[in-house]
């Protein structure tokens, strides 16, 4: 049963639309229904513009109200335009499949009519077509109810008989100039008896206190309006209500019109209060600011804080809070509240939209008048004790971006007027909100990109994996969590290993080490991303101390198309993740992932390299009777590549020892193979009984059977045996190595050997070996080019510069000969030797007397 009607027409211009949504949001509010305004004015907007703009013609829209429904439809004047093609009946419950081109332009908005209405149709007669829809009302619920606006008729002014507005003209000099037919009415003269009289003659002005002192200095201002008296032609005196307004006419000459009715009639005239005139639905309700001066305009946290405290005193309540609205617009966050336990707000999150009925939306102001009827209206307050809420929405240009809260511990104390003198306020601080909301966002957003940009810098600083672990870990904590657990998976392994674990609070990362150790790791939870883990806090004892374990998530560490590990964060307890920190969790995840993979490859990289590097040395070195041997070795690369250098000490038979020192071309792998040919050659050739010069001949020949894979050598080898008179003889052939050289007692100098042919170039090597004889107290210092070719800048140390170093360690022990040339070669240039260097210190001791 239709128990109201309203209907108006529109005419085909493109303001149509918005005056039809304003009609149906005043009809239905006009009705105490603000639950379906929403969905009601969208579909008449869309239904509007399909007819004015596509259908040309004019849109009558009709509202019906009936016990458990509206029904509302829209009337075109040309029904073969506006309508898609129909594959099946067009009424009832109808929905979008019936359409054949449903995404089409006419069909949108019969496409929203089946989505947001129970039911919809649509209707042809002669000349016309109607689309109507059907929007069932919800019950209200106990103990909860919209706050609706004054009804149109209720903000209406009231009078008493018929209405004289009087319009009096008055010039400069203060003369009446024009003087109306309801002017003749109220004053009771005509025109011809009052036209150029003085206007003070006529009127009996007050003196305000505070105000202008006179009539002449009122008739001076731009805009004036208040009551004052009148002196009709029976010399009577009656109270008048005026308003003025200073003008000037086609001359520039300046006069002031005044309007005047009599003081029962004033609402004719009377300017509406400062809330009516922002907002008009609002009815003269009493304003309450909660805007405060010396706030800063980015300060979001202490503006809410002010906001909720200031909302909180103005109404009269015990609790207030405020919400905002996540950033993808499906739950509210509590960014401020007052009054509230700790525990009721910490990092709680809402949905936007309950499910529970439109009268849980927090899209409407709504007051709760007693909460203990339903306990489940206000999540955010249960068991606190508060039965009173008023909740309005914060909307900019219609789009929700918070809520906000009051609540008392009485029941009822709220009303219909507290709620729109909040709704007001509410509106007015909406878009300072919003400005400060999106300068925090980008404020985090710029932080976030900081912290990444610090992460990676951070990443890409080391590639030792123990290292890695730990950054990767104390740039999770506490930044983006309580505590941080970094897993590896090894490949082709099904289960993680517990890498590391960093805790804010130092104490507790034991007890969480421990904790996480008794619990699988959930290695079959990664492959969608970023996944909750309950196990942590299930996990948890009584004797384990509080507040260890709250939220904890897990995000795969993702590499070269494997799952590397894991990492999992966590919050304290009764504390929840924000969407932006899992977010920026997701980023560091990935950058973390990369530079793990990296060090780990580093790391087995390195090993091996050492590995191989200590496969190529001597084992031990022998000690030779009457002879000091010092060797130094130092690889470049920081121990990531296999030196080219190499160095040995062997005994050939009694008495007679073979040393060799040498430089493959190049590092790595293919250095090394030379490397270890050459030694292990030098040691099978020399006890063969073969001389020096034919030791070096086969080990030519073998490398260069190597093909490809050889590489050139420099080598110096040598033979040397100890005499019984305290000297030592020396077979030596250097085969493009830097020459060895002589220290003798008086300090002199010198080679002690010429240059002969590389290895690993020619067929044919003449070879020759040089005869030395070392007497007690000289040195034989043995390099390669990592010394001599020692750079800083266009200087080289050289073998002048090497021989100069050497002649300073007269008298010195072969240990301290080799460490005074290892410090000359550091010391040369600041930074670190860029080549392998390897160092043999031969020194005869000089024989004690007696």
């Amino acid at each position: 049963m239709v128990t109201a009607r309203a209907a108006a027409t529109f005419e085909p211009d493109g303001r149509s639309a918005s005056a039809a949504r304003g009609f149906v949001r005043d009809a239905l509010l006009g009705w105490g229904l603000p639950e379906i305004v929403d969905d009601a004015v969208v579909l008449v907007s869309e239904l509007v513009t399909n007819a004015v703009v596509h259908a040309g013609t004019a849109a009558e829209v009709s509202c019906l109200r009936e016990e458990d429904s509206v029904q509302i439809g829209v009337t075109d004047r040309h029904p073969e335009r506006g309508l898609p093609a129909f594959a099946g009946p067009v009424a009832g419950d109808a929905v979008s499949e019936h359409f054949a081109d449903a995404e089409g332009e006419g069909g949108r908005g019969l496409l929203m009519c089946s989505a947001l209405s129970s039911r919809w149709g649509v209707e042809y007669s002669a000349g016309q077509k109607t689309v109507w829809f059907r929007l069932p009302l919800q019950r209200a619920l106990p103990g909860t109810r919209y706050a609706l606006p004054q009804a149109p008729g209720e903000v209406l002014p009231s009078t008493d008989g018929r209405v004289l507005v009087a319009v009096v003209q008055v010039d400069a000099q203060g003369l009446v100039r024009a003087w109306n037919a309801d002017a003749e009415g109220l004053f009771r003269q005509p025109a011809a008896e009052v036209l150029d009289s003085p206007w003070a003659d006529l009127v009996v002005w007050p003196q305000a206190p505070g105000g202008p002192s006179g009539l002449a200095e009122v008739l001076q201002l731009a805009h004036w309006e208040g009551t004052f008296g009148i002196r009709r032609a029976d010399q009577r005196t009656i109270e008048v209500y005026g308003s003025q307004v200073r003008v000037l006419d086609p001359t520039g000459a300046p006069s002031t019109l005044c309007l005047l009715v009599r003081e029962r009639d004033r609402a004719v005239l009377h300017t509406p209060t400062k809330v009516a005139a922002a907002s008009p639905a609002a009815g003269g309700v009493e304003p309450i600011d909660l805007l405060l001066d010396g706030v800063p305009a980015d300060d979001l946290s202490g503006m809410l804080q002010l906001t909720v405290e200031r909302a909180r005193d103005l109404l009269d309540g015990d609790a207030a809070y405020l919400l905002l609205i996540t950033e993808d617009e499906s739950e509210f966050e509590v960014r401020a509240a007052t009054g509230l336990p700790a525990g009721h707000t910490k990092d709680v999150r809402l949905p936007v939209d309950s499910g529970h009925g439109r009268y849980d939306s927090a899209r409407l102001p709504a007051v709760h008048e007693d909460l203990s009827v339903r306990p489940g209206a206000a999540p955010l307050l249960g068991g606190s004790g508060l039965r009173s809420l008023i909740t309005v929405p914060l909307k900019v240009e219609g789009r929700l971006i918070g809520s906000l809260g009051v609540a008392a511990n009485q029941p009822g104390q709220y009303d219909n007027d507290q709620a729109l003198r909040l709704q007001f306020a509410a509106d007015r601080i909406a878009l300072t909100v919003e400005n400060a909301r999106l300068a925090e966002r980008e404020r985090l957003r710029r932080g976030a990109l900081s912290f990444l940009v610090e992460a990676s810098d951070l990443l890409a600083g080391t590639l030792e994996h123990q290292q890695t672990l730990a950054l990767v870990a104390q740039m999770a904590v506490p930044t983006l969590a309580a505590w941080c657990a970094v897993y590896t998976i090894a490949e082709h392994a099904d289960f993680a290993e517990l890498a590391f674990v960093l805790h804010e609070d130092e104490e507790r990362i034991d007890p969480l080490r421990d904790l996480l150790r008794r619990i699988d790791a959930p290695v079959d939870i990664v492959a969608g991303g970023t996944a909750p883990w309950p196990g942590p806090s299930r996990a948890v004892t009584n004797a384990e101390p509080g507040g260890l374990i709250g939220q904890t998530v897990v995000l795969p560490l993702f590499a070269r198309n494997r799952v590397i590990g894991l990492l999992a964060l966590g919050t304290k307890a009764g504390v929840s993740f924000r969407q932006e920190i899992l977010e920026l969790a997701e980023d560091l995840s990935r950058r973390a992932a990369l530079a793990l993979d990296n060090s780990r490859l580093y790391s087995e990289r390195t090993a091996i390299s050492q590995a191989l590097q200590r496969s190529l040395l001597p084992p031990e070195l022998p000690k030779i009777p009457g002879v000091e041997v010092e060797v130094f070795y130092q690889a470049a690369g920081e121990g990531n590549e296999v030196g080219g250098d190499f160095y040995d000490l062997f005994s050939i038979r009694e008495g007679t020892y073979g040393f060799a020192i040498g430089d493959v071309c190049g590092t790595g792998p293919q250095a090394a193979s030379v490397t270890g040919l050459a030694r292990n050659s030098l040691r099978l050739l020399a006890r063969e009984g073969l001389d020096a010069p034919q030791v070096l001949s086969r080990l030519n020949r073998a490398i260069l059977d190597e093909g490809d894979r050889g590489r050139f050598l420099t080598l110096l080898y040598g033979e040397l045996t100890p005499r019984p008179d305290g000297s030592t003889a020396l077979s030596l052939v250097c085969a493009g190595h830097p020459l060895p050289l002589r220290l003798r007692s008086d300090g002199q100098v010198s080679a002690a050997a010429t240059s002969q042919p590389l290895l690993g170039v020619m067929e044919e090597l003449e070879l020759t070996a040089e005869q030395v004889v070392l007497e007690p107290g000289e040195v034989l210092l043995c390099v390669t080019d990592g010394v001599t070719e020692r750079r800083e800048g266009l200087r080289m140390l050289g073998e002048d510069g090497l021989a100069a170093v050497l002649t300073g360690c007269t008298g010195l022990t072969a240990g301290a000969v080799a460490a005074r040339v290892q410090r000359a070669v550091e010391r040369f240039a600041p930074e670190p030797p860029s080549d392998d260097m390897a160092i043999i210190a031969l020194r005869v001791p000089v024989q004690r007397q007696g």
